[in-house]
């Protein structure tokens, strides 16, 4: 039997979503004057702006660029986009992981697009990118949240496309910049990479994103929450903090100090130098260790966030499939019983193995400490001892 570690993570929450909160973390740091209010009151209202502009500064995003706060969270903020945008003109949805197929099906199943290319690659690859006519409108996952792969570039994207491009940005965002020039629509959750609450997203469109929205009617009916228009045109209250539904304040207010927090730290530029190390910690943890992979085998697309990875060797070999697709699970069963890792079994629909969110709001200490933990159940699991 293999020795138990001696130290625990302080903060052991590794999801990749919702992620850990920043730390010194605290319900009491909130501001709670906008509770019981009216969203539409002056200081909530004044609230939403603050949040929005907060979020403008501290990710660089152009002037000529709106920035809004959607209902339903990344997905609400993305289906917003697909829905009022695509049909226009010949698009591409171009996938690799279990988010990305939702977008797919989307447009296969739900818009029922005319004119659609789909690109699609298995878990830890990425398909060729290159092979996106420049005219087309296209969708595309900045970081596959549940496979570990990035895109290594924009190289792909010509800088006067006539296509607009739609970028599901949710696990890259404050962890990766981004190529505003090249990007039409971002959206993102709060409860991604800076450790907010759920169900709010935001919507950050580039001036050639609002003229498609202002000249093109879609076909198909769009329910309110997807209704950006008014009198033919976008309504810019709702990037002034005029929601299109009513938010939450105190996921507002949460939100807000994780974006103060960015700001005290040094900005987006500290937020990818802590996901860099924390994603080099578990890499080179991954490289060391025999019977693991990372689930990308390509360095240049591998997230600095959830990084995934997966079980191999003799042992793992000698199992049976379903024995093999436990282990994952098992371990992150025990280590959850212990306190001492939550939440960072792989994703269901992904091949079995684990994912450990690097993202900024993880300390390194934690994940330094969790790794031994790991070692310890794996070979425990091997001696029939879990």
């Amino acid at each position: 039997m293999t020795k138990q570690p001696d130290l625990r993570p302080e903060r052991p929450f590794f999801s990749s979503g919702p992620t850990a909160k920043p730390p010194g973390w605290s319900p009491d740091k909130l501001d709670f004057k906008s509770l019981g209010r009216s969203h539409r009151s002056k200081y909530a209202k004044g609230r939403l702006k603050y949040a929005i502009d907060l979020t403008r500064e501290l990710l660089g995003v152009p002037d000529d660029y709106l920035v809004g706060i959607m209902p339903g969270s990344d997905t609400g903020a993305l289906e917003c986009a697909m829905w009022t945008m695509l049909g226009a003109r010949p698009a591409t949805i171009a996938a690799w992981e279990s988010f990305g197929n939702v977008w797919i099906q989307d447009a296969v199943k739900q818009l029922k697009l005319k004119d659609l290319q789909v690109l699609d690659a298995d878990y830890g690859e990425i398909p060729d990118l290159s092979a996106i006519p420049q005219e087309n409108d296209v969708v595309f996952t900045w970081n596959g949240t549940t496979s570990g792969a990035r895109i290594a570039d924009t190289d792909w994207l010509a800088p006067d496309r006539e296509g607009i491009t739609i970028n599901d940005a949710t696990s890259a965002v404050f962890a990766m910049e981004m190529d505003w020039p090249k990007l039409d629509v971002t959206t993102y959750s709060w409860q991604k990479v800076l450790g907010g609450e759920a169900q709010h997203g935001m919507m950050i469109l580039s001036p050639k994103a609002v003229e498609r929205i202002n000249s093109y009617d879609p076909e198909w009916p769009l329910p309110k929450l997807f209704r950006i228009k008014k009198k033919g045109a976008i309504d810019t209250a709702i990037f002034e903090g005029a929601t299109i539904n009513t938010p939450s304040m105190l996921a507002t207010e949460d939100y807000i100090a994780a974006l103060e927090w960015v700001k005290s730290i040094g900005g987006r530029q500290a937020m990818f130098d802590r996901a860099d190390a924390n994603a080099k910690i578990v890499k080179d943890w991954i490289e060391a260790t025999p019977w693991l992979r990372n689930m990308v085998p390509n360095p240049a697309q591998q997230t600095n966030t959830g990084v995934c990875m997966v079980f191999q060797g003799d042992w793992i070999d000698s199992l049976t499939d379903e024995e093999r697709s436990a282990v994952p699970g098992k371990i992150a069963r025990k280590l959850e019983e212990l306190d001492v890792g939550y939440d960072f079994n792989g994703y269901r629909d992904a091949p079995p193995g684990l994912r450990i969110w690097c993202g900024g709001s993880v300390e390194p200490e934690d994940i330094e400490r969790l790794l031994p933990w790991i070692e310890w159940a794996y070979e425990e699991l091997k001696a029939g001892n879990l």
